[in-house]
């Protein structure tokens, strides 16, 4: 495992670091010897090239399953390998034939079920995934084909897995060798149910691990010719038996002590027992409880499995009874007797100890104090009887419990042995060996050193097999091979074992001699191995010694090796318990022999421990070994901790490093001549082409591929590392280069083929497509010439027509007007009769006319100020262009025009309606003009001559009119004047626009000469061209007056015969509009609740108006309390629709709500809303709310548009409508305060908002919609959880109904049976009556059918969701009669859904499939006889395997006792969750229940495609209010 010489700059390597053991870098700088690495961390670290080794970049991220695969095999190589398999939970590793084991500290159920054992079974070594069940499964391979014994050596550390690990093993064997044993119970069954039994007392708490075997375990698998299991044999090795006496803290003694303390309390007073801490034997320690471990439970556990095991209850009794017995003798203390070397009891308490001791092995109290300090000698003049002191007398008190629980720990491996039985006709066996790995603690005294001596002895097998059988294989096939040096331990074991001169047999001399103590044996230890190597003497004790083991050096301290190497038959002892009144107790200790019986005989567990050692050896010597090495991952015995000292430090003891190198230095891969040949023969054809012999042939290839140092055997060529690798690269190059040959050959016919039929179709095809063009072409000749035709003719027909038309209407309406003008003279000759008339009619239709006529007022006033205003500016550019002033007077003029052009521009960027303020004196400056076209008309009154020739002019421009109207003389001749003032007006924007072009002129010359004004000449620019716009869109608004002119007169005529009704009325007042009061000063008219219409200058308007609009706005925001104190009534329901989401969308549209910067009115109707659903358990209101809510929003989401690139360009954004008229009518509407204009506007509009007109929203109606939609889905919401709370109880006594129906049902009781089932379906019943209680509170509200599904589906989903769950977590509902009940409770769920119709319920009843599926195959009949595919395709299509095997394995038939589905359904649903677990599937087989919600407001919509808003009656609050005359006049 030296590091290679070809490490350069650049390369990856790995050194050495003093927490990581090893840590990956990368080499910056060599300087001879010396390398400098900067580490995967960011340090740098300098050091010999010789201590680095070379790191693997391309090493698979998995990690390789068999380590003798890594590209560079040594430490950190492997260390990295088995670190990264471990974080993947891959615990298994091989190492050539050996087999490496992770403890991963936490269950791993996957691993070791059934499926994984039927993979591995049959399977060779290395075939699949390393696991503990290929080592079983070769070795009972071996053993059935080749006839011989194997062995399975598990050998780890002190919580490494081993025990587990054994356990695994035996349940393989047992899966691939079982059969019934006794009583129904295979023999695996049996050695496995043994294990509690061994473990409450052979196992206990170390430092290392809480649950430590303390005992050597080997199990001999006995098997038949057939390969069946015929017997099991369990052969233990030195128990620790000074454990029983002495423990160290935080270890524990033996489980079963703490097992017993924590027992019923009736065998608690039984034994008179109490806490472990009143025990000596166990409070030596503070540790009592483990983790995790309930030792009440675990008493059970361990008497249920003594059951098990065949121990009857009186043996358990007596079991018991001597481990209480040995608790209790550890508390008989001794004090100093009257004599000299006497004791005597020392207190009552130790009194009370030694009878309940006395009482327990049912032997004389006074006895067993006789037996603890007295002592008889023999000699052979006398029998004398001498007292020990209170140490001696200790010592034999401790002798006695170690030598009572050592004889009770062999009594149950015997019992347990002739439990499992045995067969003596066995020829073959497989042994599983479970021994204490190696020990080296801070303090290690002779349980270790046996402990150590025991892993030497197994390491040496482990290298005579292992190391030692790999250079007898190239040997065998007579190849060169170099022997390689490995560390033999053979000195190690002569330094304990060997005889004479040993320390086993030095012991065993000092025990023998009574003046002997541990600083005379540690002396003559100095003495004997001064100048051995593998001893060391520490230089600070006298008695301390260090062996060097195969795994480091352990220094043992010798103060205890003498008395616990001492194993003395007491004799007083012996006849004590010989002749108790217990058989058990008497069975422990059969009479000895009679020369023996009068004296204590010396006994040394030392050799008796040597010579079970040599046994077990020769028995694994007759074997065939294989080896599980198992590593403890980390120390805090937690999982997913990887602890890289720990792990090296294991990997070494246990020679793992040491086989790797071996392998890799030799030959590690082997073929057979027919193999390689095979292989790679394709890598020379000629050499299989001639007559060579196989050898030959091999031999032939491997030189012509240059390779260099492989051997070739008798049969096998050897191949060195990688050399296997580059072969199967070359021999991939040739077999690719022969796929690319036959794949070009193929792709060139394939192409060619392809190419001729292409050809020949495009030919084909061209041909096709040319004629079907002609043909094409000439069919639209022919249709251009004909419809050049019919054009003509139609166009002459429908001019022709449009002339008849006009000509008749010419005549009709001269007619009329000459016969209208007859009248109106014979009418004026009879003033009285006609006065009388008119008054009369006037009177009757005041109310009616006098709205009517102040709406026309007010326009015909706008357009006579505009004609005002327009003159007035007229006139003013007139005087302009008149002035003779020098140029600098122009450019005065034109800098403090640019001064004011800023200004407003500044001004309107602050209020960001910078873009609005063209188009909005574009409307004052059309006001002002209309305002003086109305002066202009009531000037007109006096100019009756001219009358005739306006009214002639005025028929001339109007469109035809086929009724008969009359004609007032005076107005057409103010129409007429109207026209002629429009013209002028064209005149005077021609003649400004030259003025503009002029003072354009002359600021390019004078920007020439000052350049310090270029800026802001260039925006004054800038405002001169929109200026030029706004004129152009003048002109163009202009061009329409004359139709729009037509429509002012009929509207006029419609009025009154005269126009002195529009002068009698008060002028509108026309108040501008400032940042203070909410608006832009100059702006557009905004649609506030408080807005008027506004003119441009705020001079011109008086301080006396400002009282008007103050008043407007406390009535605006009267209105809006009007409004919210209202929705907060219930108010009902018209035409289906809520009156409250139709009366607050009517009004915020009226108010033009929606398209302000600034108010206050939706929060108000937001607050009103989410207070009136505080009251959650009110489902009136809730569904109320609901069905408002989503009304409103719908009405919202078909309105409202956000406001985008449109808004750059305000002078467009108004409405759809170009004509001056229509935008001067709704800047009409634009104000609450002209609501009595609402009916003229509704005549002009037609129709209004029952057409839903799109307006662009500003952020406040944006913001209002979003709350509104959280608010529905709040409501939604608790609507749905309040319907979950109600049927959830319901629910629950529809799950625990056959728990409750077993108690209500009674045999033979048919009429009490059937009170009982109605009882139960009552349940279902119930939920049925609840859901639909909810359905007509919905239907009663007028919830949008969307909603209501949506509500019903997720209940149903949360029923199937809780009834599915309970059948796969509760075992009674997964029974058959569960079935039948549910389904009928399923059957009165799908008939209310039918009742409920689909418009209601939709698909709610597909949401209870996983339950449908799952009942209707709880209750089929015949269920063995279903396949998988039956199952999972028309059974239950839905349901995942997962649920499909817990139903399966969890169902039980209380009514007729038929069985589930058969066991290769089940087995193969085990193979398909375990695939599914590999691919990372879910295996998670509950439902989750959905609480999101499930729509959004464009479902809604899509669900609403024609949506009205009905006319209202206004509730009594606001019916007689003017505010809300709006909604009046809609309602009639």
């Amino acid at each position: 495992m030296a590091a290679p010489v070809n490490i350069v700059v650049g390369s990856h390597v790995w050194v050495e670091d003093p927490v990581l053991a090893w840590l990956g870098g990368e080499v910056t700088r060599i300087n001879g010897q010396e390398i400098r690495v900067k580490t995967s961390n960011g340090k740098t670290v300098v050091t010999s090239i010789s201590k680095v080794f070379p790191e693997d970049t391309e090493a698979p991220p998995g990690g390789v399953d068999d380590m003798t695969k890594l590209s560079y095999l040594h430490e950190p190589g492997v260390l990295q390998n088995l670190a990264t398999r471990y974080e993947l939970n891959e615990i298994y590793t091989y190492t050539g034939n050996i087999l490496i084991a992770i403890n991963p500290f936490q269950r791993l159920p996957h691993l070791y079920d059934t499926h994984m054992m039927e993979q591995y079974k049959g399977a060779a070594l290395g075939e699949l995934s390393p696991h503990v069940f290929a080592v079983a499964d070769v070795a009972y391979r071996a053993m059935i084909n080749e006839g011989k014994s194997n062995s399975i050596l598990v050998s780890g550390e002190s919580g490494a897995g081993k025990t587990e690990t054994t356990k695994m093993l035996m349940r393989y064997l047992a899966h691939l060798g079982g059969r019934s044993g006794v009583e129904g119970r295979t023999v695996e069954q049996q050695v496995l149910e043994s294990n509690p039994v061994l473990e409450a007392f052979g196992n206990a708490k170390t430092v290392r691990n809480n649950n430590s075997s303390r005992f050597g375990k080997f199990v001999e698998i006995q098997f038949d010719k057939n390969g069946r299991i015929s017997g099991a044999a369990i052969r233990t090795y030195l128990l620790e038996r000074s454990r029983v006496c002495q423990i160290s803290d935080p270890e524990r003694n033996y489980h079963c002590f703490y097992l017993l303390c924590a027992a019923p309390p009736e065998d608690i007073e039984k034994y008179k027992l109490g806490s472990p801490k009143t025990f000596h034997y166990l409070n030596q320690s503070n540790c009592y409880e483990l983790d995790g471990v309930n030792d009440a439970h675990e008493y059970l556990a361990t008497r249920r499995a003594m059951d098990i095991v065949g121990i009857n209850e009186q043996e358990q009794e007596a079991i018991f009874r001597v481990v209480a017995a040995i608790l209790h003798l550890g508390n008989i203390n001794f004090s100093k007797g009257k004599e000299i070397d006497s004791s005597v009891i020392k207190d009552e308490k130790s009194r009370f100890h030694l009878n309940m001791t006395a009482e327990l092995l049912r032997c004389d109290a006074q006895s067993l104090e006789d037996a603890l300090i007295k002592r008889v000698m023999v000699t052979p003049e006398e029998i004398i009887t001498r007292t020990l002191d209170p140490e001696n007398a200790i010592a034999s008190r401790d002798a006695l419990a170690k030598t009572l629980y050592s004889r009770l720990f062999d009594w149950l491996v015997e019992t347990i042995n002739i439990s499992i039985g045995q067969d003596p006709n066995s020829k073959s066996i497989i042994g599983v060996l479970d021994i204490y790995g190696f020990e080296s603690f801070k303090c290690n005294s002779f349980e270790q050193f046996c402990i150590n001596f025991t892993n030497e002895k197994l390491q040496q097998h482990f290298n005579q097999h292992v190391f030692k059988m790999e250079q007898e294989e190239y040997t065998k096939e007579e190849i060169n091979w170099s022997y390689i040096e490995f560390v033999d331990n053979q000195d190690v074991l002569d330094l304990i074992e060997k005889k004479p001169g040993g320390i086993i047999a030095l012991l065993d001399e000092a025990c023998m001699f009574p003046k002997s103590t541990h600083e005379t044996f540690a002396q003559k230890l100095y003495q004997t191995f001064k100048n051995h190597n593998r001893f060391i003497k520490p230089k600070l004790s006298r008695t301390n010694f260090t062996i060097s083991h195969y795994a480091g050096e352990v220094t043992y301290q010798a103060d205890h090796f003498l008395d616990k190497n001492k194993d003395y038959v007491v004799a007083e002892h012996q006849a004590l318990l010989t002749a108790s009144k217990c058989s058990f107790v008497v069975g422990l200790f059969p009479p000895l022999p009679e020369e023996s019986s009068k004296s204590s005989k010396f006994s040394s567990i030392g050799a008796r421990f040597k010579l079970q050692l040599q046994s077990l050896m020769e028995t694994l010597s007759a074997t065939e070994p294989h080896y599980i090495r198992c590593v403890k991952p980390n120390n805090a015995l937690k999982p997913a901790i990887f602890e890289n000292f720990n792990i090296i430090q294991q990997l070494r003891c246990g020679g793992v490093l040491e086989a790797i190198r071996i392998s890799c230095a030799g030959y590690p891969t082997r073929r057979t001549f027919y193999e390689f040949l095979n292989r790679f023969g394709v890598l020379a054809p000629e050499v299989l082409d001639g007559n060579y012999d196989d050898k030959v042939a091999c031999q032939m290839i491997l030189d012509k591929k240059g390779l260099k140092g492989y051997q070739i055997g008798k049969a096998k060529v050897f191949l060195r590392v990688g050399q296997m690798a580059e072969l199967d690269a070359r021999r991939a190059e040739v077999l690719g280069n022969a796929a690319r040959t036959i794949q070009r050959q193929i792709r060139t016919y394939i192409a060619r083929k392809e190419f001729i039929s292409l050809r020949k179709a495009s030919i084909q095809m061209q041909s096709h497509w040319r004629g079907k063009k002609a043909r094409k072409l000439y069919q639209q000749l022919r249709q251009e010439a004909a419809a050049l035709k019919i054009q003509k003719n139609f166009r002459r027909y429908s001019a022709r027509k449009a002339y008849l038309t006009v000509l008749s209407s010419a005549i009709t309406l001269q007619t009329g007007l000459r016969a209208m003008t007859a009248r109106n003279e014979f009418r004026l000759r009879k003033k009285t009769k006609a006065a009388i008339i008119i008054q009369a009619n006037w009177r009757c239709h005041q109310a009616y006319s006098y709205y009517k006529s102040l709406q026309n007022a007010a326009i015909v006033s706008q357009c006579g100020w505009r004609c005002r205003v327009a003159r007035r500016e007229l006139r003013m550019l007139k005087m302009a262009a008149r002035e003779t002033g020098a140029l600098k007077e122009a450019k005065d003029k034109l800098e403090k025009r640019v001064e004011e052009l800023t200004w407003r521009l500044q001004l309107e960027k602050r209020l960001r309606t910078d873009l609005e303020e063209a188009k909005a004196q574009e409307i004052a400056k059309l006001q002002e003009a209309l305002h003086a076209m109305l002066v202009q008309v009531e000037e007109a009154n006096s100019m009756v001559i001219k009358e005739r020739e306006a009214a002639r002019k005025a028929i001339e421009e109007a469109p035809p009119v086929i009724k008969e109207t009359p004609v007032i003389i005076q107005d057409t001749q103010r129409v007429e004047s109207l026209t002629a003032e429009v013209e002028r007006f064209k005149a005077l924007f021609q003649s400004e626009t030259q003025i503009v072009e002029e003072a354009k002129q002359a600021y390019a010359v004078e920007q020439a000469k000052n350049a310090e004004l270029t800026r802001k000449l260039g925006d004054a620019e800038k405002k001169v061209d929109q200026v030029q716009d706004s004129v152009q869109r003048l002109e163009e608004k202009l061009s329409n007056l004359e139709s729009e002119n037509q429509v002012l007169r009929q509207q006029a005529l419609a009025i009154s015969p005269s126009g002195k009704a529009l002068s009698a009325r008060p002028k509108t007042t026309i108040i501008q509009r400032s940042p203070e009061n909410g608006n832009v000063q100059n702006g557009e008219i905004r649609n506030a609740s408080d807005s008027i219409v506004a003119v441009p200058n705020s001079r011109e308007a008086p301080e006396t108006e400002e009282k008007p609009q103050k008043s407007l706005n406390e009535k605006q925001q009267e209105n809006q309390d009007l409004l919210i104190k209202c929705i907060s009534q219930d108010l009902g329901f018209s035409g289906g629709k809520p009156s409250a989401a139709c009366l607050i969308y009517k009004c915020l549209f009226q108010w033009r709500s929606f398209e302000v910067d600034r108010t206050n009115v939706f929060d108000r109707i937001i607050q009103t809303i989410g207070s009136a659903i505080e009251v959650q358990d009110n489902n009136d209101v809730l569904t109320y709310w609901l069905s408002n809510a989503s009304t409103l929003l719908l009405l919202l989401q078909r309105t409202l548009k956000a406001t985008g690139a449109a808004s750059l360009t305000p002078q467009r954004r108004r409405t759809t409508s170009t004509s001056l008229f229509g935008r001067m009518s709704q800047g009409l509407r634009a104000s609450p305060q002209s609501v009595g204009f609402s009916f003229l506007n509704s005549r002009m509009l037609g129709g209004g908002l029952d057409e839903l007109r799109q307006v662009e929203a500003k952020y406040p109606a944006l913001l209002f919609k979003q709350q509104l939609t959280a608010f529905l889905e709040k409501i939604y919401g608790m609507i749905r959880d309040n319907l979950k709370k109600e049927i959830s109880p319901l629910l629950g006594m529809c799950i625990q109904a056959p728990r409750s129906s077993r108690a209500s049902l009674v045999k033979g009781r048919s009429q009490a049976n059937a009170v009982a089932q109605q009882a139960l379906i009552g349940h279902w019943q119930s939920i049925v009556k609840c859901i639909d209680n909810y359905l007509k509170i919905m239907r009663a509200n007028f919830v949008p059918p969307f909603l209501v599904r949506k509500v019903f589906t997720q209940t149903f989903s949360f029923i199937n969701v809780q009834l599915f769950n309970s059948l796969l977590l509760r075992r009674e509902c997964c029974s058959f009669s569960n079935g039948e009940y549910v389904k009928a409770g399923l059957a009165e769920l799908e008939q209310w859904c039918h009742d409920a119709t689909e418009e209601f319920v939709g698909l709610a009843w597909d949401e209870m499939k996983h339950i449908r599926q799952a009942v209707g195959f709880l209750v089929i009949h015949q269920k063995p006889k279903k396949t998988l595919n039956e199952i999972t395709n028309d059974l239950c299509p839905v349901l995942s395997i997962q649920q499909l095997y817990r139903i399966s394995t969890m169902y039980w038939d209380d009514k007729y006792g038929t069985h589930s589905v058969s066991t290769d359904v089940i087995s193969s649903m085990r193979i398909i969750m375990t695939e599914d677990s590999n691919n990372a599937v879910s295996s998670s087989f509950l439902l989750d229940d959905d609480s999101s919600i499930p729509f959004t407001v464009d479902d809604i919509s899509k669900t609403m495609q024609h949506i009205e808003v009905p006319d209202i009656d206004p509730p009594p609050l606001i019916r007689e209010n003017s505010g809300f005359t709006f909604l009046l006049q809609r309602s009639e």
